[in-house]
Formats: structure tokens, C-alpha cells, sequence
């Protein structure tokens, strides 16, 4: 079905392409919107009829689903805007702004459901289980059950973090659903007041699919790491050329799918000739772009890899910081000669867990540095914090 889908509907299926994206986008969000106001309405007249809490709390978390794909139809026909004066990035956000929009939409329906649950707890009647009520029920967890692998696939198509939100609130559905059939053959079979207890169930399990989408969705918003698999893919490009001698200083800013912007310093041996290196950085940044939608900037840093004494150094210095640490790594080596002393300039990577351990590391490396045979060395360390 999925396939026949995208055939019909979807002529571009490159991933890569953001017309397609868009489309793929606006597919999930119609089926969204079709089948839940179809499960919702369905659910919400035998609900009422049998007088089930559950089931009408389990309709309204359809109507709430319909809503969100609305939210989510909307968000990726609005990141398609290009980019404008005052929006120089583009408005990819908006795709992850509607997954905010999304989130706060079911912590709301599910609060309310919970209201209604709770007096029914109080105020307890009895379900009229049918025949008509369980076939939606089924009907309803094997509907969601393929929205799930629906969006997911759709999701990993695009990588799509709005989507996969989607996949998992569907596969949330189906065990929802699921308790709420179990609370409708209880009632039938033993005459336990359950529903309202199974509504509550469902309102509070709504609310926590809401709090969890809504801290998925702000992560890229307030700037997360870039992924591991981004970072490598980005490496493997400078890797690919043997004039690059070191790489440091990664930083990827995210504006949206499709929209990532990084930079990185790229550390080449001083005696290449200035417009060969140029050349060489301006195709490894074209690269990157066709190969992996990242519009990279790279810092050149020029490295002497001819001089003895500085050589020497730098390896005692790198093997003092993997003594302390495995990862710590230094980079930007370079030496001021003076008539007492030398300067030994660097920057040393380290993570997040040891900042506090700065002083320490300084004082270590002046430590073993002036003891070292063949003069005094002072260092002058910049501590970079690194993911």
C-alpha cells in the first residue's frame, strides 16, 4: 500500500530533493488526516452509544491526531518558502516548529480527556459492550498499526524527525487502543467498573506522548550536536584528499532539513602552494554540499612539518594529554622562539566532562615541558569544549 501510495502520488521520490520532500510530507499528513477522522468518528459514535469513556477518550485522541497532521500538512508547505532578506537561511524550522505545535496540541486533549476520565471514576455507569464497539476497536489498532510503518518509512525516506514523531505516536495508538478493548472485554465479561480507570490510562498515556514529542522537537531548535553519522560523513570527505594533514573546530548549525550549515579548520603543510590549497578546499566544500546537503566553510591552517625541534615537541605534548586523557587531542601547534624561552602555542580538544580540569592540564604540560633537555617551554593553551 505504502508503495502503491508514493506511485501514485509522489513523481520525484529523491530524498535529496526538496520538492520531493515536500510532497512526501504533505502524502503523510492527507493519510493522516483521512484515517483518522474516519477512526475518530467511528469511535466516537459507538462510544457514545455504549456509554464508554474509553472508547469516546480514545475518539478524541483520533480528532487530536487528525489536528495533528493538519499541523504537520501545514508546517512542511511552509518550510518550502525560500529563503527571503529578512529569513537568509530558508524556513526549514517550520517543520520542526509544527512537531512543537503538534505536542502541545496533545497535552492539552489529553489534560481535558483526563477531566472527563476522573468523573467517570467518581461517577461510575455501566459500558454496553457490542459486537460493533470491538470491530472498531481491532479495526481501528490494525489502521494504526500500518500508519505506523507508514510514517516510519516515509520518515527514514526523508529524515524526517517530524514524521518519525508521527510513526510513534501511531504505534502509541495501537497499544492505547489496545487497553481500551481490554477494559471493554473486562466490563463485558465480569461487570468491573474499568472504563473510567482505562480512560484515565489513556488520557495520562496521551499527555506523556505529548511531553515526549515536544522534547524531541525542541532539541533542533535550541541547536543540538550534529549526529555522529553527519560528522563522519562530513570527515570522510576531508579524509579523501592526502593533502589534508588534520582536521579541527567542527561546528554544524542546523536551520532545518535541508538547510545545515558547518565549518571546520583544515590543517595543510605551509609549503603547498596557497592557490593550490584554495582550489583544493573549494572542491572538497563543493562536495560536501552535492553529496550530503551540508553548505561547508573551511578554515585553512597552514602547519610547519619540516622543523625538528617543533616536532619533537608537539609529540611529547600529544603524549602527555593521551597520558591524562585518551581524549584529549591538540591541534594549531606552532612555536615562538625567545632568548630564555619558547612559546608553545596550541589548542588542546577536550569534552565537556573534564572543563573543570583545565588547570590541571595546564600545569601538568608546564610541568613536564620544563624539564624536558633542550630548553624551557612555556605553553599558551586554548581549551576548546567538544561534543
Amino acid at each position: 500500500m505504502t508503495q502503491l501510495l508514493l506511485k501514485l502520488f509522489i513523481r520525484n521520490q529523491n530524498p535529496q530533493e526538496p520538492g520531493a520532500r515536500t510532497a512526501i510530507g504533505k502524502l503523510s499528513g492527507v493519510v493522516g488526516i483521512v484515517c483518522n477522522l474516519l477512526l475518530a468518528a467511528a469511535k466516537l459514535v459507538v462510544g457514545i452509544l455504549a456509554g464508554a469513556v474509553s472508547v469516546t477518550a480514545d475518539a478524541m485522541n483520533n480528532f487530536s491526531d487528525a489536528a495533528s497532521s493538519i499541523v504537520t500538512l501545514v508546517g512542511f508547505k511552509l518550510a518550502e518558502k525560500p529563503a527571503d532578506s529578512e529569513h537568509p537561511y530558508g524556513h526549514a524550522r517550520f517543520e520542526y516548529l509544527s512537531g512543537l505545535a503538534v505536542a502541545a496540541l496533545i497535552i492539552v486533549i489529553g489534560a481535558e480527556l483526563a477531566k472527563t476520565a476522573l468523573d467517570k471514576i467518581l461517577h461510575p455507569t455501566a459500558v454496553a459492550v457490542s459486537v460493533p464497539l470491538i470491530a472498531v476497536l481491532v479495526a481501528s489498532m490494525a489502521v494504526k498499526l500500518w500508519m505506523s510503518l507508514f510514517n516510519r518509512k516515509l520518515g527514514k525516506c526523508i529524515d524526517s524527525t517530524a514524521l518519525m514523531a508521527v510513526s510513534a505516536d501511531s504505534r502509541n495508538d495501537v497499544i492505547a487502543t489496545g487497553a481500551v478493548l481490554a477494559a471493554a472485554v473486562v466490563e463485558r465479561l465480569t461487570d468491573l467498573p474499568v472504563d473510567g480507570y482505562m480512560g484515565m490510562a489513556v488520557a495520562l498515556f496521551i499527555v506523556y506522548s505529548g511531553a515526549n514529542l515536544a522534547k524531541q522537537t525542541i532539541s533542533p531548535l535550541l541547536g543540538e550536536a550534529a549526529s555522529p553519522e553527519l560528522r563522519q560523513n562530513i570527515v570522510k570527505v576531508l579524509e579523501g584528499n592526502d593533502r589534508v594533514l588534520g582536521w579541527h573546530d567542527l561546528m554544524v548549525h542546523d536551520y532545518g532539513p535541508g538547510q545545515r550549515f558547518a565549518s571546520i579548520h583544515v590543517e595543510m603543510d605551509q609549503k603547498e602552494d596557497p592557490l593550490v590549497c584554495h582550489e583544493i578546499i573549494d572542491d572538497m566544500e563543493r562536495l560536501c554540499l552535492e553529496k550530503h546537503k551540508v553548505h561547508l566553510v573551511i578554515h585553512y591552517d597552514p602547519v610547519i612539518t619540516d622543523d625538528p625541534e617543533i616536532q619533537a615537541v608537539k609529540a611529547e605534548v600529544a603524549g602527555i594529554l593521551t597520558a591524562l586523557d585518551s581524549r584529549l587531542t591538540l591541534h594549531d601547534f606552532r612555536m615562538v622562539r625567545g632568548t630564555g624561552h619558547s612559546n608553545v602555542i596550541f589548542d588542546v580538544a577536550m569534552p565537556h566532562d573534564m572543563a573543570d580540569q583545565k588547570s590541571y592540564i595546564k600545569k601538568s604540560l608546564d610541568a613536564a615541558l620544563q624539564t624536558k633537555e633542550g630548553g624551557v617551554y612555556h605553553t599558551v593553551i586554548t581549551f576548546d569544549l567538544v561534543d
